[in-house]
């Protein structure tokens, strides 16, 4: 029996740039501006795959930016400068929106029920959207993603903000960030959250309700309890621990080393795509690792 060869989880097939490609934008010259060099003068611009594998490589690997192999991707300056370029372009949001529309497609969104948390992360180089952590008794820096899944465990929404912020000031801003919009609303109170007890209190039950959730907001001990008394029952916030756990696995969001807000949710955005996108079944999954 054949054996499936291994590939490195940075790798970006075939089918995953295809995908990719029609997002990158194409660099052109302004009409407004005096250029000193010809068109097609000085070194040539480093090709787009080899950049966005760059980025992959940096993701997974938890790598510093200026300790890329050059022997692979060359100027590790040239590529942040293209990660930023693509980053102002909006690219990598909208690689995560076009993954959730293929899993949306291949599988479909599990909208029925959703669950939403938040996770705290250390940031001790970060300059922007940055605060004492509580989890560190308040002496170091931290940053918190907060997140919003699909049944499945798909991210559906994400935002990022200082350590110190509670779950229920961000509640709203969560709930209006959903990338992609249901295709066919169902009927009215057809949805479901599920939330920890850290979404408690009237002004949080308000906010869910008014976004046509259905709140289930339990704690630990009351779902062990459940659990202990229905043995069928099955939990379903435990996805959105899941969820948490998987961007845990590109070791660049496990601390975040990046300064500035935008690089580092630009990460996470491409994150989520990959995310979305081994979702679709195995067969025609894309992404490997």
């Amino acid at each position: 029996m054949a054996t499936r060869k291994r590939v490195e989880s940075w790798v970006v097939t075939d089918d995953f740039w295809r995908r990719v490609e029609p997002l990158i934008p194409v660099r052109e010259r302004s009409a407004d501006k005096a250029y000193v060099r010809k068109a097609g003068a000085g070194r040539p611009p480093k090709p787009a795959r080899q950049v966005f594998e760059a980025v992959v490589y940096v993701l997974r690997t938890g790598c510093q930016w200026k300790a890329l192999p050059k022997e692979r991707f060359g100027s590790a300056s040239a590529v942040h400068k293209r990660f930023l370029e693509w980053e102002a372009a909006g690219v990598f949001e909208a690689l995560w929106k076009a993954g959730l529309c293929e899993y949306d497609q291949m599988e479909g969104i599990a909208w029925r029920w959703q669950s939403i948390d938040g996770a705290m992360f250390k940031a001790p180089l970060a300059q922007e959207t940055v605060g004492r952590s509580p989890t560190d008794r308040g002496e170091k820096n931290g940053s918190k993603r907060h997140l919003l899944v699909d049944g499945r465990g798909v991210p559906l929404s994400l935002v990022v903000t200082e350590a110190n912020a509670h779950d229920v000031t961000q509640l709203d801003q969560v709930l209006k960030a959903i990338m992609v919009k249901r295709k066919t609303p169902g009927a009215r109170r057809s949805k479901h959250l599920c939330a920890d007890t850290g979404y408690r209190g009237r002004r949080a039950l308000e906010i869910i309700e008014s976004h046509g959730y259905i709140p289930h907001v339990v704690g630990r001990r009351k779902e062990a309890d459940a659990k202990r008394r229905n043995p069928t029952k099955n939990a379903r916030r435990w996805v959105i621990e899941v969820c948490h756990s998987c961007f845990n696995r590109f070791r660049k969001l496990l601390a975040r080393y990046e300064k500035l807000e935008r690089s580092f949710v630009a990460l996470n955005h491409v994150a989520a795509a990959i995310i979305a996108f081994r979702k679709v079944k195995l067969t025609v999954n894309i992404i490997y690792g």
